[in-house]
């Protein structure tokens, strides 16, 4: 889990402070500060013309339409599990990466419109931190598995994702011209997602500086994890109730056995049998009592593991051989096996 969570990245400070402070500055302009809001426009062509440098910051950071601000705070939040997997300072670097370069290719896009079409208008962009959370749908679409939850007219299916999707969407369209926005975000999040022109290492946060924000950021913004009891209760009823507790004592005995059959493999260098190890969810669960007796279940045979979960496991960065465990471990659940080899 070292590879993927890094030292101040698993409780996202990072994400935290950029859904809390640019949000809280955005309904301070807009309701108390309004004469100040001139000072974020996003106009590119004053910083051509009158050579307006800061205006690419101040114009890049806050939000002024309050429809913007929620929108981009919710993908900011969902977004923070590349913080948690990358670690602060490398989903900062990407962060930093994505809005140098959508600056430029803002520019480019304008200049294009100007030059071909004659629209001069699109020099006033929208502004805030816009371009680098429509960069993150990048590796969003490139490393997170897609996981059907249901299934609506024939072919169509609601995934894990859509919901993201749909508020990309909604912040696509909130606007004129927020379009060359986006573009100009996914163009400077394929650059650095593919290592193009190695622009990652170039444009990356040095180590003293992440080392500043860590002991400034990370104190004030992260949180512990949530504690059992605050996960159940959630049922309407007693039963309910009951089964949620029921699963979440089964999922946390499955982790700690995962762990324990990790830490055996790497002690003895060969793969573990997780059926033997340890019967799958269901058959524990339905485990019959008979006469005061506990009735013996029958040992399962080997479970198939799909080769597309393993190819999706790997994608992520996981090896074949904890994939191949972890589906079993789960009875091919592709979310839970990716919960094991997260938190492991």
């Amino acid at each position: 889990s070292k590879v993927f969570y890094g030292s101040s990245g698993y409780k996202a400070p990072l994400s935290k402070s950029l859904l809390l402070v640019p949000s809280a500055l955005s309904l301070l302009l807009a309701l108390l500060l309004p004469h100040c809001q001139k000072l974020f426009v996003y106009d590119l062509h004053a910083v051509k013309n009158d050579f307006q440098i800061w205006r690419l910051i101040c114009g890049r950071i806050i939000c002024l339409d309050l429809k913007d601000t929620f929108c981009s705070s919710l993908l900011i939040y969902n977004f923070r599990i590349f913080e948690r997997r990358y670690g602060s300072r490398k989903f900062a670097s990407f962060l930093l990466g994505s809005w140098v370069l959508s600056a430029l290719f803002d520019f480019l896009l304008v200049e294009a419109m100007q030059y071909f079409f004659g629209i001069t208008a699109a020099s006033n962009l929208p502004s805030g931190f816009l371009a680098p959370v429509f960069a993150l749908f990048v590796p969003f679409y490139c490393s997170i598995p897609r996981v059907q939850v249901a299934q609506i007219l024939g072919p169509l299916s609601i995934t894990n994702k859509t919901l993201i999707y749909i508020l990309g969407l909604q912040l696509f369209t909130s606007g004129s011209y927020i379009w060359i926005v986006a573009i100009s975000g996914l163009m400077s999040g394929l650059c650095y997602n593919s290592k193009m022109f190695q622009v990652h290492q170039v444009l990356c946060i040095p180590s003293w500086m992440a080392k500043f924000f860590s002991w400034t950021l990370e104190p004030i913004f992260s949180s512990s994890e949530p504690t059992s009891e605050a996960r159940i209760g959630m049922g309407a009823t007693l039963d309910i109730q009951r089964q949620q507790r029921m699963e979440l004592l089964d999922r946390q005995l499955m982790f700690s056995q995962f762990a324990q059959g990790r830490r055996q493999r790497q002690q003895q260098g060969g793969m573990i049998n997780w059926n033997r190890l340890f019967p799958p969810l269901r058959q524990r669960q339905n485990v019959n009592y008979q006469g005061g007796r506990q009735s013996e279940p029958a040992t399962p045979p080997p479970l198939e593991v799909s080769e597309e979960q393993v190819a999706r496991l790997m994608e992520m960065g996981f090896s074949r051989g904890d994939a191949l465990e972890a589906l079993r471990a789960s009875n091919n659940d592709l979310n839970v096996a990716t919960n094991f080899l997260l938190q492991h």
